[in-house]
Parts: structure tokens; C-alpha cells; sequence
């Protein structure tokens, strides 16, 4: 499983749309509205990296009054040797 934190700025006034349409998204775990220099926050999982692609190019940049994105990938913890932090 991939997932990724997705930071989404929207035209002004369309934040509750765009939300809402975002929350539908197949792949869009969790979704919210943020203040600060991003109007959304949003977790996206995916089975791959390509799918996760998919997800954020073809479908949430493609949402109505959606300007423009910025993707962090969420690494595994293991690989950094940081698998206490969960513990």
C-alpha cells in the first residue's frame, strides 16, 4: 500500500465543493479543510505508485476550482529505522 498527504489549493469560495467532491474520490481516505497557505488536506492510498498517479492527476487535479496540488509520499517508517515511533 502507498499512500500520500495531498495539500490542494481551491478558488476562493469553492472550498466546501471541492471538499465535498474530494471526499468521494476512490482512493481519498481522509479529507479536510485547512487554513493556511493550502485550502484542503487530504490522505490518499493506493495498491501502487502508479495507481496513486492516477488518483491525484487524473481525478483530483481534474476537480472543478482545484488550481493546483502539492504531494508528500508517506514513507515506511521501517526503512528509516523509526518503527518505534509506533510503538
Amino acid at each position: 500500500m502507498v499512500g500520500a498527504l495531498v495539500l490542494i489549493n481551491v478558488e476562493m469560495g469553492s472550498e466546501a465543493e471541492v471538499l465535498k467532491t474530494m471526499r468521494k474520490v476512490d482512493g481519498v481516505v481522509e479529507a479536510f479543510a485547512v487554513y493556511g497557505t493550502y485550502d484542503i488536506a487530504a490522505k490518499v492510498q493506493a495498491d501502487s505508485i502508479g495507481r496513486l498517479n492516477e488518483i491525484i492527476t487524473r481525478k483530483i487535479r481534474k476537480i472543478e476550482n482545484v488550481k493546483s496540488t502539492l504531494t508528500m509520499i508517506i514513507i515506511d517508517e521501517k526503512s528509516l529505522g523509526l518503527e518505534w515511533i509506533r510503538t
